[in-house]
């Protein structure tokens, strides 16, 4: 693509910001929009709110934030709306949650009572550990996307909305296999929904009701959602970016720091084992086997690709790498993630290094949401569509084109994500070569 020929259309009016689940991560995110809209606190976290990017050679000294260089929607132009198996709105369920202090949400609650879940598709096969009644119902899955298109539709229109995006919030559904028929074209896949086919998990008809009403969708969870050709052709043909899969927050953030500092060094690596305790919502949802499967994979995956045993064997190709998810109400959102690794220096001596993260899941998450909903934006007016691997930054398991290996380096990653938006707007791409400097 000739960057020359990229324009850009200014976020003129309101985005309408679309969440597919009102819980701990999605309502940290509204209570935190309107926190700082108020002067409440900072955006902490974001990376189009706080931060920066170099422009041209280091001796320019220009370094503009980033929301100064690219036109994004402004905070204040953002409105919500999103569904829930529960009926709570969503000060009811930020205080469910326990992640924000009632202080705080004190301070907020009118905005946050002002926003009520419709109605949701969910089915208990695809996550067994939940249950709710605020929840759709109709003949097929085709009529239940087609009900979510209506939603959004009537949100548009009752708000007056220039724009939309979507991002998944919802639970991990089971693991499901993308070999089937279904998956690979279009009216497969719309034949299979009329069929009510048991491939078509619900965050899938989110993500066609999405791309078919043309909102950009970004997914927050492992599920398999829009990550197959058929919903791939589909986004290109309408235009629609997309992005996913599963944010990328505590231990697994861990990793693609300290993974490319080992390979870096050609550090070997014996062993890396994980486990977890949490107790929120999502820690329930992963006590199931067939949700956990899902996450499972999306978090084993890290360390083959950036470590690349297949290209370094003496380093990495006997690696052990466990992860373990336990499910503790008590600990609430705040999750605690500890990490036992068994490394080798040279001539093979064993050193360890132990990492435990007493984080906070939807205090990571917030801003990772914020920040896809003002880039997907910003896609869709620069004509972007279809994968969006330059916002591979935010996720443990990045989309990819078919064939294409995921880069997990989250200095690699954040690296493309800034040269892409020099690439917007028609500036050098930083290589870090420096040559020039030494002439």
């Amino acid at each position: 693509m000739d960057q020359k020929k990229i324009k850009i259309e200014e976020p003129k009016g309101k985005l309408g910001v679309l969440l597919p689940g009102l819980g701990a991560v999605s309502t940290t995110f509204v209570a935190g929009v309107h926190a700082i809209r108020k002067g409440l606190a900072k955006p902490i976290g974001s990376t189009t709110q706080m931060g920066t990017i170099r422009l041209g050679k280091r001796t320019d000294n220009r370094v503009p934030k980033i929301k100064d260089f690219v036109p994004l929607a402004k905070l204040d132009d953002l409105v919500f709306g999103g569904w829930d198996i529960y009926e709570d709105n969503s000060y009811e369920a930020a205080t469910n949650a326990g992640v924000l202090d009632r202080y705080l949400l004190e301070q907020i609650k009118p905005e946050m009572q002002a926003l009520k879940p419709w109605k949701a598709v969910f089915d208990q096969k695809y996550v067994k550990k939940l249950s709710g009644t605020n929840v759709k119902s109709a003949p097929t899955k085709w009529d239940l996307a087609e009900m979510v298109r209506r939603d959004i539709q009537n949100f548009k229109k009752e708000h007056n909305l220039e724009r939309l995006v979507m991002a998944w919030c919802g639970s991990t559904e089971v693991y499901i296999e993308p070999k089937d028929p279904i998956y690979r074209d279009l009216d497969a896949f719309e034949t299979a929904m009329k069929e009510n086919h048991p491939g078509v998990a619900p965050s899938m008809l989110y993500a066609y009701a999405a791309i078919a009403e043309g909102v950009p969708y970004s997914n927050g969870a492992p599920n398999l959602s829009a990550d197959f050709p058929a919903m791939l052709d589909f986004a290109k043909d309408k235009g629609v970016p997309i992005c996913g899969k599963d944010y990328k927050t505590g231990q697994t953030l861990m990793k693609t720091i300290l993974a490319p500092g080992l390979k870096a060094r050609y550090l070997g690596l014996n062993g890396w084992f994980s486990t977890n305790i949490l107790g929120n919502r999502d820690g329930e949802v992963l006590d199931d086997p067939d949700s956990f499967k899902t996450k499972e994979v999306s978090k084993l995956s890290v360390l083959e690709h950036i470590l690349q045993p297949d290209i370094y064997p003496d380093l990495y190709a006997d690696m052990y790498h466990k992860v373990r998810i336990n499910y503790y109400p008590p600990r609430g959102d705040n999750k605690e993630g500890w990490d036992n690794i068994d490394i080798a220096g040279w001539l093979g001596y064993p050193m360890q290094i132990k990492i435990d993260f007493l984080c906070r899941d939807s205090i990571l998450a917030a801003p990772i949401v914020l920040d896809l909903v003002l880039f997907l934006d910003l896609a869709k007016r620069c004509g972007f569509k279809g994968i969006q691997e330059w916002l591979s930054f935010y996720f443990k398991s990045p989309m990819t084109a078919e064939g294409l290996y995921p880069e997990h380096d989250l200095f690699i990653q954040l690296m493309k994500l800034k040269n892409t938006l020099r690439f917007i707007k028609g500036e050098e791409l930083i290589t870090h070569l420096g040559l020039e400097y030494y002439d």
